[in-house]
Protein backbone atom coordinates (compact mmCIF):
# COMPACT_ATOMS: atom_id res chain seq x y z
CA UNK A 1 0.00 0.00 0.00
CA UNK A 2 1.77 3.56 -1.31
CA UNK A 3 1.35 6.07 1.47
CA UNK A 4 4.69 8.29 0.44
CA UNK A 5 8.24 8.67 1.73
CA UNK A 6 7.12 10.26 5.21
CA UNK A 7 5.26 7.29 6.21
CA UNK A 8 7.54 4.95 4.65
CA UNK A 9 10.50 6.30 6.86
CA UNK A 10 8.18 6.62 10.09
CA UNK A 11 7.64 2.76 9.48
CA UNK A 12 11.49 2.05 9.23
CA UNK A 13 11.73 3.97 12.28
CA UNK A 14 9.39 2.30 14.73
CA UNK A 15 10.41 -1.18 13.19
CA UNK A 16 14.15 -1.22 13.92
CA UNK A 17 12.92 -0.16 17.16
CA UNK A 18 10.44 -3.45 17.14
CA UNK A 19 12.66 -5.77 16.20
CA UNK A 20 15.81 -4.17 17.78
CA UNK A 21 14.34 -3.85 20.99
CA UNK A 22 10.71 -5.41 21.30
CA UNK A 23 11.32 -8.59 19.90
CA UNK A 24 13.91 -9.43 21.83
CA UNK A 25 11.68 -9.24 25.01
CA UNK A 26 8.85 -10.39 23.60
CA UNK A 27 8.99 -13.96 24.80
CA UNK A 28 10.09 -12.88 28.48
CA UNK A 29 7.28 -10.31 28.57
CA UNK A 30 4.48 -13.07 28.16
CA UNK A 31 6.45 -15.82 29.78
CA UNK A 32 6.81 -14.30 33.33
CA UNK A 33 3.41 -11.90 32.86
CA UNK A 34 5.93 -9.42 32.87
CA UNK A 35 4.36 -5.32 32.53
CA UNK A 36 7.86 -3.99 30.13
CA UNK A 37 8.30 -1.01 32.34
CA UNK A 38 11.69 -0.82 29.48
CA UNK A 39 9.59 -0.69 26.84
CA UNK A 40 7.37 1.67 27.91
CA UNK A 41 10.17 4.62 28.98
CA UNK A 42 11.89 3.75 25.01
CA UNK A 43 8.32 4.52 23.33
CA UNK A 44 8.02 7.59 25.37
CA UNK A 45 11.66 8.44 24.29
CA UNK A 46 10.94 7.60 20.61
CA UNK A 47 7.37 10.15 20.92
CA UNK A 48 5.16 7.33 20.00
CA UNK A 49 3.00 8.12 22.68
CA UNK A 50 1.43 11.72 21.25
CA UNK A 51 1.87 11.07 16.95
CA UNK A 52 -1.17 12.40 16.37
CA UNK A 53 -1.39 15.56 19.55
CA UNK A 54 -0.01 18.81 18.46
CA UNK A 55 3.21 19.91 19.70
CA UNK A 56 1.88 22.47 22.28
CA UNK A 57 0.91 19.35 24.42
CA UNK A 58 4.10 17.66 23.55
CA UNK A 59 3.19 16.09 20.94
CA UNK A 60 4.39 15.49 16.99
CA UNK A 61 1.67 17.03 15.50
CA UNK A 62 1.31 14.41 12.92
CA UNK A 63 -1.33 12.52 12.68
CA UNK A 64 -3.94 9.30 13.41
CA UNK A 65 -2.77 7.23 10.08
CA UNK A 66 0.90 7.34 11.39
CA UNK A 67 -0.26 6.46 14.57
CA UNK A 68 -2.30 3.63 13.80
CA UNK A 69 1.28 2.11 11.73
CA UNK A 70 3.35 2.53 15.06
CA UNK A 71 0.58 0.44 16.54
CA UNK A 72 0.39 -2.17 14.29
CA UNK A 73 4.79 -2.58 13.61
CA UNK A 74 4.95 -2.91 17.40
CA UNK A 75 1.98 -5.33 17.72
CA UNK A 76 3.49 -6.86 14.83
CA UNK A 77 6.46 -8.32 17.22
CA UNK A 78 5.03 -8.17 20.76
CA UNK A 79 0.84 -8.26 21.44
CA UNK A 80 1.46 -6.63 25.22
CA UNK A 81 3.54 -3.94 23.82
CA UNK A 82 1.35 -3.24 20.92
CA UNK A 83 -1.61 -2.96 23.68
CA UNK A 84 0.03 -0.66 26.25
CA UNK A 85 0.99 1.54 22.89
CA UNK A 86 -2.66 1.23 21.69
CA UNK A 87 -4.67 1.92 24.97
CA UNK A 88 -2.49 4.72 26.53
CA UNK A 89 -2.75 6.53 23.47
CA UNK A 90 -6.17 6.16 22.04
CA UNK A 91 -8.16 5.49 25.81
CA UNK A 92 -5.75 7.25 27.94
CA UNK A 93 -4.83 10.39 25.68
CA UNK A 94 -8.06 10.43 23.63
CA UNK A 95 -10.42 11.75 25.72
CA UNK A 96 -8.80 14.36 27.56
CA UNK A 97 -7.43 15.80 24.22
CA UNK A 98 -11.13 15.90 22.97
CA UNK A 99 -13.28 16.91 26.14
CA UNK A 100 -10.66 18.17 28.59
CA UNK A 101 -9.90 21.99 29.65
CA UNK A 102 -7.04 24.04 29.16
CA UNK A 103 -6.25 23.57 32.99
CA UNK A 104 -7.07 19.87 32.53
CA UNK A 105 -5.04 19.55 29.36
CA UNK A 106 -1.87 21.41 30.91
CA UNK A 107 -1.99 18.86 34.23
CA UNK A 108 -3.19 15.79 32.82
CA UNK A 109 -3.14 15.44 28.84
CA UNK A 110 1.00 16.99 28.58
CA UNK A 111 2.30 14.62 30.58
CA UNK A 112 0.83 11.41 29.49
CA UNK A 113 1.94 12.45 26.01
CA UNK A 114 5.60 12.46 26.99
CA UNK A 115 5.29 9.54 28.57
CA UNK A 116 6.01 10.46 31.96
CA UNK A 117 2.70 9.34 33.54
CA UNK A 118 0.57 6.35 32.47
CA UNK A 119 -2.87 6.39 31.30
CA UNK A 120 -6.20 4.32 31.20
CA UNK A 121 -9.76 4.33 30.48
CA UNK A 122 -12.41 2.69 32.43
CA UNK A 123 -15.66 1.89 30.90
CA UNK A 124 -16.23 -1.66 31.78
CA UNK A 125 -18.16 -2.86 34.56
CA UNK A 126 -19.07 -6.36 36.10
CA UNK A 127 -22.79 -5.81 34.28
CA UNK A 128 -21.94 -3.43 32.05
CA UNK A 129 -19.57 -4.40 29.36
CA UNK A 130 -20.81 -4.16 25.71
CA UNK A 131 -23.85 -2.28 26.91
CA UNK A 132 -22.44 0.54 28.24
CA UNK A 133 -25.11 2.70 28.71
CA UNK A 134 -26.10 0.16 31.31
CA UNK A 135 -23.21 1.62 33.82
CA UNK A 136 -23.90 1.19 37.25
CA UNK A 137 -20.84 3.51 39.02
CA UNK A 138 -22.23 6.61 40.47
CA UNK A 139 -21.21 9.82 41.19
CA UNK A 140 -23.20 12.63 43.36
CA UNK A 141 -22.20 15.77 44.04
CA UNK A 142 -21.57 16.95 47.28
CA UNK A 143 -20.27 20.43 47.56
CA UNK A 144 -16.80 20.89 45.82
CA UNK A 145 -16.65 17.39 45.11
CA UNK A 146 -18.17 13.95 43.32
CA UNK A 147 -18.09 10.86 45.75
CA UNK A 148 -17.97 8.00 43.26
CA UNK A 149 -18.93 4.23 44.52
CA UNK A 150 -18.91 1.36 42.12
CA UNK A 151 -15.98 -0.80 40.49
CA UNK A 152 -14.58 -1.14 36.93
CA UNK A 153 -13.28 -4.80 35.23
CA UNK A 154 -10.96 -5.49 32.41
CA UNK A 155 -8.76 -2.10 32.66
CA UNK A 156 -6.18 -2.35 30.55
CA UNK A 157 -2.98 -1.14 32.39
CA UNK A 158 -5.20 -0.22 35.62
CA UNK A 159 -2.99 -1.39 37.81
CA UNK A 160 -0.27 0.67 37.06
CA UNK A 161 -1.75 3.67 36.21
CA UNK A 162 -1.61 7.18 37.17
CA UNK A 163 -4.25 8.93 35.68
CA UNK A 164 -7.21 7.16 34.65
CA UNK A 165 -10.97 8.39 32.67
CA UNK A 166 -13.96 7.08 34.07
CA UNK A 167 -17.48 6.82 33.40
CA UNK A 168 -20.17 7.24 36.43
CA UNK A 169 -23.69 7.82 36.40
CA UNK A 170 -26.16 10.27 38.42
CA UNK A 171 -28.40 7.52 38.14
CA UNK A 172 -28.39 4.42 36.58
CA UNK A 173 -31.86 4.78 35.87
CA UNK A 174 -31.13 7.76 33.59
CA UNK A 175 -29.32 5.43 31.26
CA UNK A 176 -26.26 6.91 28.80
CA UNK A 177 -27.74 10.50 29.63
CA UNK A 178 -26.86 9.83 33.52
CA UNK A 179 -23.28 9.48 32.52
CA UNK A 180 -20.77 11.40 33.32
CA UNK A 181 -16.83 11.05 32.66
CA UNK A 182 -14.15 11.92 35.23
CA UNK A 183 -10.54 12.31 35.56
CA UNK A 184 -9.03 10.44 38.78
CA UNK A 185 -5.50 9.95 39.55
CA UNK A 186 -3.86 7.25 41.70
CA UNK A 187 -3.77 7.88 45.61
CA UNK A 188 -7.16 9.43 45.34
CA UNK A 189 -8.63 8.49 48.83
CA UNK A 190 -11.20 5.78 48.17
CA UNK A 191 -9.64 4.55 45.06
CA UNK A 192 -7.39 1.48 44.79
CA UNK A 193 -6.77 -1.04 42.09
CA UNK A 194 -8.19 -4.48 42.62
CA UNK A 195 -7.49 -7.78 41.75
CA UNK A 196 -5.48 -8.60 38.27
CA UNK A 197 -6.62 -10.69 35.80
CA UNK A 198 -4.70 -14.35 34.64
CA UNK A 199 -5.21 -13.92 31.25
CA UNK A 200 -4.63 -16.42 28.11
CA UNK A 201 -2.70 -13.50 26.43
CA UNK A 202 -1.42 -10.55 26.53
CA UNK A 203 0.20 -11.89 29.51
CA UNK A 204 2.34 -8.61 29.56
CA UNK A 205 -0.22 -6.07 30.01
CA UNK A 206 -1.67 -5.46 33.39
CA UNK A 207 -5.97 -5.90 33.23
CA UNK A 208 -7.25 -4.99 36.51
CA UNK A 209 -10.38 -4.10 38.58
CA UNK A 210 -10.82 -0.43 39.56
CA UNK A 211 -12.20 -0.21 42.82
CA UNK A 212 -14.23 3.42 43.94
CA UNK A 213 -15.44 3.32 47.89
CA UNK A 214 -16.75 7.23 48.91
CA UNK A 215 -13.80 8.10 46.14
CA UNK A 216 -13.70 11.99 46.49
CA UNK A 217 -12.75 13.36 43.28
CA UNK A 218 -12.97 17.76 42.49
CA UNK A 219 -15.58 19.27 40.78
CA UNK A 220 -13.04 20.51 38.53
CA UNK A 221 -12.32 16.96 37.34
CA UNK A 222 -15.22 16.38 35.75
CA UNK A 223 -13.94 15.70 32.24
CA UNK A 224 -16.51 17.75 29.32
CA UNK A 225 -20.02 18.43 30.63
CA UNK A 226 -22.16 16.68 33.52
CA UNK A 227 -24.66 13.83 31.68
CA UNK A 228 -21.90 14.13 28.28
CA UNK A 229 -19.99 11.44 29.29
CA UNK A 230 -21.39 8.84 26.92
CA UNK A 231 -20.72 11.03 24.14
CA UNK A 232 -16.84 11.40 24.87
CA UNK A 233 -16.67 7.67 25.63
CA UNK A 234 -18.45 6.82 22.42
CA UNK A 235 -16.06 9.31 20.29
CA UNK A 236 -13.18 7.66 21.92
CA UNK A 237 -14.04 3.86 21.20
CA UNK A 238 -14.40 5.01 17.83
CA UNK A 239 -11.02 6.05 17.65
CA UNK A 240 -9.97 3.56 19.44
CA UNK A 241 -11.28 0.59 17.42
CA UNK A 242 -8.53 2.02 14.83
CA UNK A 243 -5.90 1.28 16.87
CA UNK A 244 -7.06 -2.41 17.92
CA UNK A 245 -7.78 -2.76 14.04
CA UNK A 246 -4.23 -1.25 13.81
CA UNK A 247 -3.13 -3.79 16.56
CA UNK A 248 -4.93 -6.68 15.43
CA UNK A 249 -3.25 -6.12 11.93
CA UNK A 250 0.43 -6.03 13.28
CA UNK A 251 -0.47 -9.55 14.84
CA UNK A 252 -1.83 -11.14 11.93
CA UNK A 253 1.37 -9.88 9.78
CA UNK A 254 3.60 -11.16 12.62
CA UNK A 255 1.82 -14.46 12.63
CA UNK A 256 2.70 -14.68 8.39
CA UNK A 257 6.36 -13.60 8.79
CA UNK A 258 6.74 -16.41 11.15
CA UNK A 259 5.16 -18.56 8.39
CA UNK A 260 7.15 -17.21 5.51
CA UNK A 261 10.61 -18.05 7.77
CA UNK A 262 9.53 -21.22 8.98
CA UNK A 263 8.55 -22.72 5.31
CA UNK A 264 11.67 -21.13 3.91
CA UNK A 265 13.20 -22.94 6.52
CA UNK A 266 11.57 -26.32 7.55
CA UNK A 267 11.94 -29.06 4.55
CA UNK A 268 9.66 -32.00 3.62
CA UNK A 269 11.57 -35.13 2.02
CA UNK A 270 14.35 -32.94 1.13
CA UNK A 271 12.06 -30.23 -0.50
CA UNK A 272 11.69 -26.92 0.79
CA UNK A 273 8.47 -26.51 2.18
CA UNK A 274 7.80 -22.71 0.55
CA UNK A 275 8.10 -24.67 -3.04
CA UNK A 276 4.89 -26.84 -2.03
CA UNK A 277 1.25 -25.33 -3.89
CA UNK A 278 -0.79 -26.33 -0.90
CA UNK A 279 1.86 -24.17 1.49
CA UNK A 280 1.46 -20.96 -1.11
CA UNK A 281 -2.28 -21.31 -1.21
CA UNK A 282 -2.26 -20.80 2.49
CA UNK A 283 0.43 -17.89 2.86
CA UNK A 284 -0.88 -16.29 -0.46
CA UNK A 285 -4.39 -15.99 1.47
CA UNK A 286 -3.25 -15.32 4.78
CA UNK A 287 -0.99 -12.38 2.65
CA UNK A 288 -4.10 -10.98 0.67
CA UNK A 289 -6.13 -10.86 3.53
CA UNK A 290 -4.05 -9.63 5.52
CA UNK A 291 -3.51 -6.11 2.95
CA UNK A 292 -7.37 -5.81 2.98
CA UNK A 293 -7.40 -5.41 6.71
CA UNK A 294 -4.89 -3.36 6.16
CA UNK A 295 -6.52 -1.12 3.58
CA UNK A 296 -9.66 -0.20 5.45
CA UNK A 297 -7.83 0.50 8.86
CA UNK A 298 -5.44 2.96 7.23
CA UNK A 299 -9.02 4.40 5.56
CA UNK A 300 -10.67 4.69 8.60
CA UNK A 301 -7.60 6.37 10.18
CA UNK A 302 -7.42 8.56 6.69
CA UNK A 303 -11.34 9.54 7.38
CA UNK A 304 -10.77 10.49 10.45
CA UNK A 305 -7.40 12.65 9.93
CA UNK A 306 -9.61 14.45 7.32
CA UNK A 307 -12.64 15.27 9.43
CA UNK A 308 -15.00 12.79 8.11
CA UNK A 309 -17.26 10.85 9.43
CA UNK A 310 -15.34 7.36 10.69
CA UNK A 311 -17.51 5.19 12.70
CA UNK A 312 -18.47 2.59 10.28
CA UNK A 313 -15.34 2.46 8.92
CA UNK A 314 -13.21 1.91 12.17
CA UNK A 315 -16.19 -0.74 12.73
CA UNK A 316 -15.44 -2.55 9.84
CA UNK A 317 -11.29 -2.29 9.81
CA UNK A 318 -11.86 -3.36 13.72
CA UNK A 319 -14.32 -6.35 12.81
CA UNK A 320 -12.46 -7.55 9.83
CA UNK A 321 -8.39 -7.26 11.02
CA UNK A 322 -9.31 -9.02 14.37
CA UNK A 323 -11.10 -11.62 12.11
CA UNK A 324 -8.37 -12.10 9.75
CA UNK A 325 -5.75 -11.75 12.11
CA UNK A 326 -7.47 -15.05 14.16
CA UNK A 327 -7.71 -17.10 10.74
CA UNK A 328 -3.93 -16.18 9.84
CA UNK A 329 -2.70 -16.83 13.63
CA UNK A 330 -4.44 -20.50 13.08
CA UNK A 331 -3.17 -21.08 10.26
CA UNK A 332 0.10 -20.24 11.27
CA UNK A 333 0.19 -22.83 14.18
CA UNK A 334 -1.05 -25.33 11.25
CA UNK A 335 2.13 -24.82 8.91
CA UNK A 336 4.42 -24.84 11.86
CA UNK A 337 2.62 -28.19 12.88
CA UNK A 338 3.26 -29.84 16.11
CA UNK A 339 5.78 -27.00 16.94
CA UNK A 340 3.30 -24.19 16.33
CA UNK A 341 2.21 -25.29 19.40
CA UNK A 342 5.36 -24.95 21.11
CA UNK A 343 6.59 -21.84 22.93
CA UNK A 344 9.98 -22.42 21.27
CA UNK A 345 8.01 -20.67 17.91
CA UNK A 346 6.17 -17.14 18.54
CA UNK A 347 3.06 -18.19 16.69
CA UNK A 348 1.19 -20.38 19.71
CA UNK A 349 1.36 -16.44 21.48
CA UNK A 350 0.52 -14.58 18.44
CA UNK A 351 -2.26 -16.76 18.62
CA UNK A 352 -3.38 -15.97 22.25
CA UNK A 353 -2.85 -12.28 21.65
CA UNK A 354 -4.84 -12.22 18.59
CA UNK A 355 -8.12 -13.08 20.60
CA UNK A 356 -8.45 -10.27 22.67
CA UNK A 357 -9.11 -8.32 19.96
CA UNK A 358 -12.38 -9.98 18.21
CA UNK A 359 -13.39 -8.73 22.33
CA UNK A 360 -11.71 -5.30 23.11
CA UNK A 361 -12.68 -2.32 22.53
CA UNK A 362 -16.81 -3.86 21.55
CA UNK A 363 -16.77 -7.25 20.71
CA UNK A 364 -17.40 -8.60 16.82
CA UNK A 365 -21.10 -8.61 17.29
CA UNK A 366 -20.87 -5.41 18.62
CA UNK A 367 -19.32 -4.24 15.29
CA UNK A 368 -21.65 -6.14 13.17
CA UNK A 369 -24.50 -3.77 15.00
CA UNK A 370 -22.71 -0.35 14.56
CA UNK A 371 -21.93 -1.54 10.78
CA UNK A 372 -25.32 -2.17 10.19
CA UNK A 373 -26.77 1.09 11.65
CA UNK A 374 -24.42 2.89 9.65
CA UNK A 375 -25.32 0.94 6.35
CA UNK A 376 -28.99 0.53 7.73
CA UNK A 377 -29.95 3.58 9.36
CA UNK A 378 -30.35 3.97 12.62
Amino acid sequence: MILGEKYDQFRKKVQEFARNEVAVRACEIDAHDEFPWDLVKRMAELGLFGLYVPEEYGGAGLDVLTYAIAVEEVGRVCGSTGIFLAAHSSLGVYPLFIAGTEQQKQKYLIPLVRGEKIGSFGLTEPNAGSDAAGTETTARLEGDHYVVNGTKRFITSGGVADIIVLTATKDPQLGYGGISAFIVEKGMCGFSAGKEEDKLGLRGSITSELVFEDCKIPKENLLGKEGEGFKVFMETLDGGRISIGALALGIGQGALDASIQFTREQSRKGKPLYTMQEIQDRIAEMATEIQAARHLVYHAAQLKDQGQPYTKEAAMGKYYASRVGMKATSTAINLHGMLGLTRNYAVERFLRDEKLMEIGEGTSEIQKIVIARQVLGK
